[in-house]
């Protein structure tokens, strides 16, 4: 996912993303363990998009508390 296309969606829809992508890593993990990753460099960019998810929401956290 852009950068810009995060900030342009709602706060709902981003922790919407976030949980499917966590879910997605537990999925990756329990293949990996098992022997059946097909796509190892999947991980990496799931554990990226979390990141990335997450740090859209501090930063409007942060510009939410600044506000108030």
């Amino acid at each position: 996912m852009a950068k810009t296309e995060l900030k342009s969606r709602s706060d709902a829809d981003l922790a919407n993303d976030l949980q499917a992508l966590k879910r997605e890593q537990l999925n990756l993990r329990f293949q990996a363990a098992t022997q059946q990753l097909e796509k190892p460099s999947r991980v990496r960019e799931v554990r990226r998009g979390i990141a990335r998810i997450q740090t859209e929401q501090n930063a409007r956290a942060k510009a939410q508390a600044s506000n108030a």
